[in-house]
């Protein structure tokens, strides 16, 4: 893990501090910024969002779908966990503590918007730190990328019939228009983009790539801080009211973490798979594609909303649990394969 990567907590938490302190202390401009919106959609994050995630997306190469049959077990493990069990469990998480157990303590007018956000959240699966954390369990390489590259192709599709549906559930109404716009503007057009830039780049050769890549590291870290301090400055008069909601909004994320991952690298083992198809397929089944869930709640509804906030507090607390998981994956190697 390169030092961004490693510390990328203390980058949120410091971004939270500048963010909140500009905030308070210069909110005309940060009030400007939030009204240069086309079709709701608000044009510099989502410029920051699109330097996020394409250098994400240039590494991803769809040609490795056809490596799904070789590891179908794991493949239809990860699937069932992402797709048939991450959304629906994180609504009912986030019914039991933001609607119930929490709510005397949150502000009756974000509950639903703070679901929303935890929904947004589940339905988009990790594309970029799984890469990470696979190498960090010794995982097969091949599956890793197959996956990821299966889950984005799937994603284009499911995400937003998903998220309609269970928030649809949760009597939380959204904007078919703005969530189709949300799927095309974060995801749709990011892949193709950086699949045809991919394809340029390699045809000078897997140095041009990386090089490429390389570039454009610095650049995304960049974009994604800078997006995290326009949110905390946004809700800084929130987040000063009160601090704890970090931490509410907190507690159902990390539970879902480890009871996805757990569910699936149990499953794995039931199934006959390997470790080193296990260990990524559980972490793939945990991990947040954060990027995405934030752009979209933004646009769905608003900077200053309790589902921006829910998703940026998946970016804080990502590597910690996410260590936790792999830490406990590599401990267990043994009991695994026994």
């Amino acid at each position: 893990m390169n030092v961004f990567e490693r510390y990328l907590t203390l980058w949120v938490f410091l971004c939270i501090i500048v963010g909140v302190i500009l905030g308070q202390t210069f909110p005309a401009p940060f009030h400007w910024l939030g009204t240069l919106e086309v079709a709701k959609v608000n044009i510099p994050v989502g410029l920051l969002i699109w330097v996020m995630i394409i250098p994400m997306l240039l590494r991803i190469d769809f040609g490795a779908l056809h490596e799904v049959r070789k590891h179908w077990r794991g493949i239809g493990v990860t699937l069932f966990i992402n797709w048939a069990v991450k959304p629906f469990s994180m609504a009912l998480l986030g019914w039991i503590f933001i609607r119930q157990v929490f709510a005397p303590y949150l502000p009756a007018e974000q509950i639903d918007s703070y679901i929303a956000g935890l929904v947004l959240l589940a339905a988009a699966p990790c594309t970029a730190m799984v890469f990470v954390w696979s190498r960090l369990v010794n995982g097969e390489p091949l599956f890793t990328l197959s996956q990821v590259a299966l889950n984005d192709s799937i994603m284009m599709f499911a995400f937003a019939p998903i998220v309609a549906l269970l928030l649809g559930i949760s009597s939380i109404i959204v904007p078919w228009n703005t969530l189709i716009v949300s799927v095309v503007l974060y995801i749709v057009l990011p892949v193709l983009f950086a699949q045809l830039w991919r394809k340029l780049l390699l045809k000078c050769g897997e140095a041009a790539l990386q090089h490429t890549l390389e570039i454009l590291g610095p650049i995304s870290i960049s974009a994604l801080l800078l997006t995290l301090v326009l949110l905390f400055a946004f809700q800084g008069k929130a987040i000063v009211e009160q601090p704890l909601v970090i931490l509410m909004l907190a507690i159902p994320i990390t539970i879902q973490v480890y009871f996805t991952s757990g569910l699936a690298y149990w499953l794995n083992r039931r199934f006959g798979e390997a470790h080193c198809v296990a260990g990524p397929s559980a972490l793939i089944g945990a991990s947040n594609f954060f990027e995405l869930a934030v752009a979209a709640a933004i646009s769905l509804f608003g900077f200053t909303s309790g589902a921006a906030l829910a998703t940026v507090v998946g970016v804080l607390i990502e590597v910690p649990v996410m260590l936790s998981v792999v830490y406990i994956v590599k401990r267990t190697e043994k009991w695994y394969v026994g």
